[in-house]
């Protein structure tokens, strides 16, 4: 029987090459116009898994993208794992702004580049790959299942429904999801809590029509500059979010509980040569690694209105848009924040121009456990992988289907992610890390290996 190392460095090519192609796939769901994209992504990725060695493979079709299913029930008295990724990826725009093709995967300095690289393709196919290792290599410790989904990105809207009529077919014991970072591969972590979301999108109208700014500048407001007057009061003169009861729910850290947040490695300065920033910014009292991890946030993600095409036209536009995510903590709900958004955002509107907030998508902040079996198992695997202890860390990011899953299947998850926080997830020139990409195929097997002992 080979180690995993040893078929890792046997296969290495071919598994660069089978994520290569799965890359190329352009599955973005927010735009319809790649429906058949989508399709085509989904039968990849069960075509891979029945390689694999997966029994019971299906295509599953839901009101809006497939799901894909797998299983391998090796002995119905072990503990299960479901595996849980995404095959679905943000749009690649502003194309103008990647250096190469966003679905042409492309290697430069160790790195792929490629949209869905990292966010979610690279790293839920790690899971493909360590578990090809193990049914190949008589080293499936654990039953496993998996359900890959193509609508992360807006929202896992059918996921739900998905869950709730095949509860039975998903039972497990831990749920494992890698579509999460660590701070680095000389430094391992473990996300303990993710955030939620509440994403909303406004638009302020005027006059009835566009008008021509000369002749009716000055007298008519303009809804381009109310939208930015209405946008800027959303935070107060300590970057705090200004509207009311906001926070009333918000689980606040104990000193100690801030002190060990803060312990993990941290360069401030190079935070901010990466980002090609001065200075960072954010609510008065906490630091970067707070304000990413348990502070909730108000983002405007797009802005629009009037003649944005070549050279000029001087209009006052008739409309003004922009949309607008929240990231939630513990105990913050998405509904209830939504609701308060609308109805503070709306009710200062001024009387020149009329106001309306579109509620698009949402999900609920999680914490997970750090004294679980599958936390530990999860623990002692990255360890023996690194030869180093990972850290816990917090989550800025969201995965809303995390809380879905322990209120309808009652289980935990295990938040295993293998990307960094540089690697431009949502951003023009996404990359994954080749060496993160194998460390994870090389740690899975490990997990399953500790997490089946300690079931013991």
């Amino acid at each position: 029987m080979l180690t995993v190392n040893e078929y890792i460095q046997s296969n290495k090519d071919r598994f660069l090459e089978e994520l290569f192609a799965l890359l190329r796939f352009p599955s973005i769901s927010a735009d319809s116009k790649y429906k058949d994209d989508i399709l085509k992504t989904a039968n990849f990725v069960a075509e891979k898994l029945k390689e694999a060695g997966a029994n019971n493979v299906e295509v599953c079709p839901t009101a809006g993208n497939p799901i894909v299913y797998g299983e391998k029930i090796v002995d119905p008295s072990l503990p299960t794992v479901l595996v849980y990724g995404h095959y679905d990826v943000q749009p690649a725009d502003p194309l103008e702004l990647w250096d190469t093709p966003p679905f042409e995967p492309t290697i430069r300095n160790g790195k792929i580049y490629a949209r869905g690289a990292a966010d979610d393709k690279g790293q839920f196919y790690m899971h493909i790959k360590a578990f090809e290792y193990m049914t190949k290599n008589n080293a499936l410790s654990c039953n496993v299942k998996f359900m890959i989904e193509g609508e992360e990105e807006v929202g896992s809207s059918n996921l739900g429904a998905f869950v709730k009529a095949n509860k039975e077919r998903l039972k497990n014991d831990v749920i494992v999801i890698s579509d999460t970072s660590m701070i680095s591969l000389e430094q391992p972590s473990l996300e303990t809590g993710l955030r939620g979301l509440s994403y909303v999108e406004v638009e302020v109208t005027g006059p009835n029509r566009d008008l021509h700014s000369g002749v009716y500048g000055g007298a008519i407001a303009n809804p381009a500059t109310i939208l930015a007057k209405l946008i800027a009061s959303l935070h107060d003169e300590n970057n705090h979010i200004a509207i009311p009861g906001f926070y009333d729910d918000v689980v606040e850290l104990s000193q100690k509980e801030r002190e060990a947040l803060n312990k993990a490695p941290f360069d401030i300065e190079a935070y901010k040569t990466d980002l090609g920033v001065d200075e960072v910014w954010g609510g008065k009292g906490y630091t970067t690694i707070e304000r990413t991890g348990i502070r909730p946030t108000l983002e405007v993600n797009g802005l629009w209105g009037g003649y944005i095409g070549e050279g000029a036209k001087t209009v006052l536009p008739s409309k003004a848009y922009a949309k607008i995510s929240m990231r939630l903590v513990p105990n913050q709900n998405s509904e209830k924040i939504t609701q308060l958004f609308k109805t503070h955002f709306e009710g200062i509107a001024p009387p020149y121009v009329k106001v309306k907030v579109t509620p698009h998508h949402g999900g609920e902040p999680v914490v997970t456990p750090t004294d679980s079996i599958a936390y530990l198992a999860a623990e002692k695997a990255l360890e023996e992988a690194f030869n180093k202890k990972p850290i816990p860390t917090r989550g800025g990011g969201s995965i809303p289907i995390v809380a879905l899953f322990e209120k309808e299947l009652h289980v935990k998850t295990v938040l295993l992610g293998f990307g960094l926080d540089s690697d431009n997830l949502h951003s023009p020139n996404e990359k994954y890390d080749i060496a993160n990409y194998l460390k994870g195929i090389e740690t899975i097997p490990l997990f399953f290996k500790y997490y089946a002992e300690l079931s013991k």
